[in-house]
């Protein structure tokens, strides 16, 4: 029913423009969402339930959702959309533009699946590019009212009068209907019915953040200024708790309707509440008008969306960034366009980005040799010693020819994690099994705390050793 994803983008559009961080910034029902709460209804449906029965476990599972986004705000964990790198976010960017424009391919396929063609195909093109036209053209000569509102209007009022058959939104869907009825979920509240939303539960609350807070991310760009994430993640919270109790199916920020309404000159809150309103008004009262709206039209609009969200600038970056940057903005974009799963597109381009700085860092550990007045051998470690860096560091030296007495100076060197310690003690080991002694200087507290063989062969400094904690389990 259009109407489940229709009441959604009313009650989520609404709440969040009032309680978001994120001024200007348009959510609703979006693809994301549908792709995740798809196998819940499946699923209830295969156990024997009705569609009616799946309905009702759909909006417990967003109520849940919302809840725990709330939480997510509360606790304030919206800073770690900071960690997403910006050839993820430039991929991410590029795979929505790139699912916008395969959706408005898709309308030029008819129900039999069969494709457009002949006349009727030339018409949708036609009325595409003047749309397109409009848009583009009219703020060059006046900005007084927005070119999506004019090229949308003036497409639909064209079509009619020289009565042009083309399809319609009428076509496809009507979506009359009423006001949002309040609705509690029919569901057994019980442990086995928790069970079997959780999970979605979770993971509409990870899809719909992710997906809201790359697109704060991108309207600060577009506006140059700055969102609260946290305030936009208790707002997503709130909206979709509302959505599920309201006949919605929940949902998350829209890349394509923000974009949309900050070029159209919405950067307020007051824009997306006179949007959600005015999604209503159509709904109740003015559903007729917005199916003659003919499909080609929107695809124009939807064009020029695709057309302003692309990041171009990537295209000149091939050979001027390093390779694994462009791999993962690829990949990224690519994973979101093959399956609108735009949380496990940003998993995976974030562990790309990870791979790819480690495998940097690794090669990056090197020392520099002096001797002292007793013409013993002083190393000066440079760099991060962890993970991946470890088995470099052991080949940059060689207790068999060194000197009976070494110093390895880590005052320009950082060991992170466990395995720096590890690497620590095994070189220790190496020293000792020749009969030479090793002398370890600069390392900080945590470090000498956790070494086991070489833990004697410290030698403090309170006043010059660093201070920076190592991430090891022992610790905690």
């Amino acid at each position: 029913n259009p109407l489940v994803g229709l009441y959604a983008a009313f009650t989520i559009g609404l709440i969040t423009s009032i309680a978001g961080g994120r001024p200007g910034m348009i959510s609703g029902a979006t693809g994301a969402i549908a792709v995740v709460v798809a196998p819940l209804i499946a699923m209830i449906i295969e156990q024997g339930g009705t569609l009616e029965q799946a309905t009702e476990y759909l909006f417990a599972a967003v109520i849940l959702a919302g809840i725990f986004q709330i939480l997510f705000g509360v606790l304030k964990l919206g800073k770690f959309i900071r960690l997403v790198p910006h050839p993820v976010f430039l991929g991410f960017v590029n795979g929505i533009a790139l699912v916008i424009f395969a959706g408005q391919i898709k309308q030029f396929e008819l129900a039999d699946g069969t494709w457009i063609t002949g006349e009727p195909l030339i018409i949708m093109l036609s009325i595409a590019a003047a749309t397109m036209a409009v848009i583009h053209f009219l703020p060059k000569i006046t900005k007084t009212v927005p070119a999506i509102l004019v090229a949308v209007i003036a497409g639909t009022l064209a079509v009619i009068t020289l009565g042009i058959e083309t399809r319609t939104v009428g076509d496809i869907a009507s979506i009359k209907g009423g006001l949002p009825p309040f609705h509690i979920p029919n569901v057994p509240f019980d442990l086995e019915m928790l069970k079997v939303i959780l999970p979605f539960a979770a993971t509409i609350a990870a899809v719909g953040l992710i997906e809201s807070l790359l697109t704060l991310n991108l309207v600060d760009d577009l506006t140059e200024t700055t969102g609260q994430p946290n305030r936009e993640s208790v707002g997503q919270g709130l909206a979709n708790s509302a959505t599920g109790l309201f006949g919605g199916m929940g949902g998350c920020a829209m890349v394509g309707q923000s974009i949309i309404n900050v070029n159209s000159g919405g950067r307020g809150r007051l824009s997306g509440i006179v949007a959600s309103l005015a999604l209503l008004a159509f709904i109740v009262y003015l559903s007729e008008y917005v199916e003659m709206i003919p499909i080609a039209v929107l695809v124009g609009v939807m064009m020029m969306v695709v057309i302003g969200t692309f990041q171009w600038c990537t295209l000149r970056l091939f050979g001027k960034v390093p390779v694994l940057d462009v791999v993962t903005g690829i990949s990224v974009a690519v994973i979101t366009l093959w399956t609108s799963d735009l949380a496990l597109a940003v998993v995976v381009g974030v562990i790309l980005s990870a791979l790819s700085f480690a495998w940097e860092s690794a090669s990056k550990i090197y020392i520099t040799n002096e001797k002292n007045d007793n013409g013993d051998n002083i190393y000066k470690v440079k760099g991060t010693l962890f993970f991946a860096s470890k088995e470099h560091f052991q080949e940059l030296f060689d207790p068999k020819s060194d000197t009976d007495n070494v110093y390895i100076d880590f005052e320009d060197a950082r060991a992170l994690d466990h395995s720096a310690i590890q690497a620590i003690d095994k070189l220790a080991e190496r020293y000792k099994r020749v009969g030479k002694t090793l002398h370890l200087q600069h390392l900080s507290a945590e470090c000498r705390l956790l070494l086991k063989t070489a833990k004697n062969l410290v030698e403090v400094n309170i006043l010059e050793d660093p201070k920076y904690h190592v991430a090891d389990d022992k610790l905690a």
